[in-house]
């Protein structure tokens, strides 16, 4: 039995690891695959493009570019012509470099990028809607799925159960719980449910969410798969991409109005949930792919320089002036972006350390 376990737990740690690995090699891959196609297509000589990073591991070379398979498979590059001059910055642009292109293809090159793990996340919800049907959530007031060591749970509540009454406030649907648990957070809450007809009074102190501050249980509706046709999964599939920007966008901008710190997962912490992710099963991962896929995508839009967003800004600047702006000005930009990046990853690292508990070791 032993023997069993440790076969199973190595296996499990296994396919973690590779999920790990595999996910974030596609998604980092299918980004440079974009930039890399729009390059090709506005003859922009791409010098070298590579899954993974560090030594090659094998490859070859067609016309002016090098295609290799580098050894650590987390992502992939492009090199291209002309991106990047002398420290000094005095080497102008020839025809075939990236800087030598007109603005606007700068852009198109620079989109391309996000726009890829836009279609990839599309794609893999597209997926999942097609394998394994949509999902439907109950709107009547049933316990699908409790959280473990939460509120609810701890107090004896069970999956099944019918909630019907909060704090003497009648409880007809799912909805009714959410409006009356806005307010309840770390407060004492008196709950009656039905379970096998019989009704269950339960007293205990509500859950606080740490993004939103509002009241929980720790409970999750009843939810059921439901088969769909294949334009209305695609249908979907891009509507739920466009929900997890909008929400996304929707909640920095109101914890940049309100000067809160927002809640970030640095790379600790996705690496976490991926882990996880591809322990629960294959749906489970898939889904978690296209969230972060989404999630890479507008973060490549933010107007931070250096990154897709930050760089398209500064072409468009090119576009309005109508000239081109020299080599030194943009090492100076992508230098104070470097600097903005480091410090979200410095900061999006520690909440996740926090998050773990080790970021107590440094108050």
């Amino acid at each position: 039995m032993e023997i069993v376990k440790l076969f199973s737990g190595s296996y499990s740690v296994f396919l973690q690891i590779l999920g790990v690995v595999f996910g974030l090699g596609v998604l980092i891959f299918v980004h440079e695959l974009g930039h890399f196609v729009m390059a090709k297509l506005y003859k922009v000589r791409v010098l070298k493009f590579a899954f993974g990073f560090g030594p090659e591991l094998f490859g070859f070379t067609k016309g002016e570019t090098r295609y290799a398979v580098c050894t650590f498979p987390l992502g992939g590059m492009v090199e291209m012509a002309g991106e990047y001059s002398d420290e000094k910055g005095k080497i102008e642009p020839k025809e075939g470099d990236y800087l030598y292109c007109k603005w606007y293809k700068r852009i198109m090159i620079a989109v391309m990028g996000p726009l890829m793990n836009y279609i990839l996340a599309i794609f893999l919800f597209w997926t999942l809607f097609t394998a394994w049907g949509i999902t439907v959530i109950s709107e009547e007031s049933f316990i699908g799925k409790l959280a473990p060591e939460m509120a609810a749970q701890k107090a004896g509540m069970q999956e099944g159960d019918k909630i019907i009454s909060i704090d003497n406030v009648e409880i007809k649907s799912w909805d009714d719980i959410l409006d009356n648990m806005q307010d309840k957070a770390d407060k004492q809450v008196n709950i009656s449910v039905l379970r096998n007809n019989e009704k269950i009074d339960f007293t205990f102190v509500a859950d606080k969410n740490p993004i939103t501050d509002v009241g929980m249980l720790g409970i999750q509706p009843k939810v059921t798969m439901e088969k769909t046709s294949f334009l209305r999964a695609a249908y979907l599939s891009a509507q739920m991409v466009w929900i997890q920007t909008a929400v996304t966008v929707l909640y920095l901008w109101d914890k940049l109005v309100t000067w809160e710190k927002p809640e970030l997962a640095g790379p600790v912490g996705v690496i976490q949930i991926m882990a996880k992710s591809a322990d629960a099963g294959l749906s489970s991962y898939i889904r978690l792919i296209a969230i972060i896929s989404v999630a890479l995508g507008l973060f490549n839009l933010f107007p931070i320089p250096l990154v897709d967003g930050g760089m398209i800004i500064l072409f468009a600047v090119e576009g309005i002036i109508r000239k081109r702006i020299s080599i030194k000005v943009i090492q100076i930009y992508n230098t104070i972006g470097v600097g903005i990046i480091l410090l979200i990853l410095i900061f999006a690292t520690y909440s996740d350390l926090i998050r773990l508990g080790i970021g107590k070791l440094f108050h």
